[in-house]
């Protein structure tokens, strides 16, 4: 019973973690920029292993602080051609932190809990 109550709860975590993140579009990422919000864009692949790893820790991060406003609109990395040539995204497992029209942080392949969090909470003021 332990175990069943266990595995609720984290489904739950994972479930408001994974709230905060949406699919790309043009329309959210605007809406985000006219409103000066903080927002994570995260170029994602599904067969990538370390967008995955960037994607747990993500996940981790709303998990710890479910206060967050931070939002997360996540780039295709396949089908949004166009949008990953915006970004200059050289590759999947790409993240860009902005505060409206103002790009905050550019990673490449981190994987860095400590890393991640930081530039997170740092926007998260």
């Amino acid at each position: 019973m332990k175990k069943l109550i266990a595995a609720c709860f984290i489904a739950l975590l994972s479930f408001s973690a994974s709230a905060q993140k949406q699919p790309f579009t043009e329309t959210l990422y605007k809406q985000y920029q006219d409103s000066d919000s903080v927002f994570l864009v995260d170029v994602y692949a599904t067969w990538c292993p370390t967008c995955k790893k960037q994607s747990q820790i993500i996940d981790q991060y709303f998990a710890d602080n479910p206060d967050s406003k931070i939002q997360v609109l996540v780039v295709d990395y396949d089908d949004q051609k166009e949008w990953v040539s915006h970004f200059r995204a050289p590759r999947q497992s790409t993240l860009l932190l902005y505060k409206g029209n103002e790009q905050l942080w550019f990673s490449v392949a981190e994987t860095n809990k400590n890393k991640i969090f930081t530039q997170l909470k740092q926007a998260d003021k």
